[in-house]
């Protein structure tokens, strides 16, 4: 069995379509369609349902995620340390991303590339996703991680999805939302609001579905949002990228009638990425499956 097609039907299962796994794998819908059915063949399980609102898998395709997983892991294993043995980490890559990316995907690989590769240079650009996108088109950055914007990608620009993320706010336990279940933006209206700066997804988004909203601190990142909260300025909204935990003693309410938040891995669409670049791309998606899971 090729790891190849064990790719695919992660991508598929990631993206939610065949389309999108294409784009996402960098070949053509007919030939992931093709590999796929192939794949099925060779183990004679049906791993995906096909509908016209995307794909799913099956009880047998959800078994085989695990397995799947770890194969293409230990492929990706083999051509790392292929790549280091002939000097690929003496390179520098240029990453960009929002303080939530930032944090939750980029500095896990920074960590991991600081450890195992420190021939490596790179450096990290915190900024809004509008920000990170035009850097990355003018080629000041190789890759960025960011939310993605309501906005189709700028021409010249490829955005790649990588995981999804439920929209909510923090609240402090004493907050007479506390003990909700989940909220919309309805119950939000009459409450002072802690977001994300003008030009982030996050404030598009509560101008959008709460125009006439108190917003009473734009911050800079989603911990300065979390410590507001704490500090009795106002119930923080956030994306959640990460379900092991809230920060502090703050309680977590999901939106109820709000879309979540997409994340996407964007880069130059007219040129092809450094081997070294290549690396830490694969390493962010491997980061960004392991937080999709822990959502699962």
């Amino acid at each position: 069995m090729r790891v190849e097609r064990a790719r695919y039907f992660l991508a598929a299962l990631r993206t939610g379509s065949l389309r999108s796994a294409a784009a996402a794998c960098g070949v053509s819908q007919p030939t992931i369609g093709q590999q796929l059915t192939v794949l099925e063949e060779e183990l004679d399980v049906v791993l995906l349902t096909r509908s016209p609102g995307g794909v799913r898998a099956t009880p047998a395709g959800e078994a085989l995620v695990g397995p799947f997983t770890r194969l293409v892991a230990a492929e990706d294993a083999v051509c790392e340390a292929a790549l280091a043995s002939n000097g690929t980490y003496q390179g520098r890559v240029s990453i960009g991303g929002g303080s939530v990316t930032v944090e939750t995907i980029v500095a896990p690989v920074v960590g991991r590339l600081l450890a195992d590769h420190p021939g490596l240079r790179f450096s990290v650009r915190e900024g809004p996703s509008g920000d990170i996108e035009s850097a990355v088109l003018g080629g000041e950055l190789d890759l960025g991680v960011v939310t993605t914007p309501d906005e189709p990608a700028p021409s010249g620009l490829a955005r790649r999805r990588l995981m999804t993320a439920p929209l909510g706010v923090h609240t402090r336990p004493d907050h007479p939302l506390a003990q909700r279940g989940e909220v919309t933006w309805n119950d939000l209206e009459h409450f002072p609001i802690v977001t994300m700066r003008p030009g982030t997804v996050l404030h598009q988004r509560l101008r959008k579905h709460l125009p006439k909203g108190q917003v009473m601190v734009e911050a800079m990142s989603a911990r300065t949002v979390q410590t507001m909260v704490a500090r009795g300025a106002g119930i923080g909204l956030l994306a959640r990228f990460d379900t092991r935990g809230t920060a502090g003693d703050l309680t977590w309410l999901p939106l109820a009638d709000t879309e979540p938040v997409e994340v996407s891995l964007v880069q130059r669409a007219d040129s092809q990425p450094s081997r070294s670049a290549i690396v830490v791309r694969r390493l962010i998606t491997a980061r960004a499956d392991e937080l999709a899971g822990r959502q699962a």
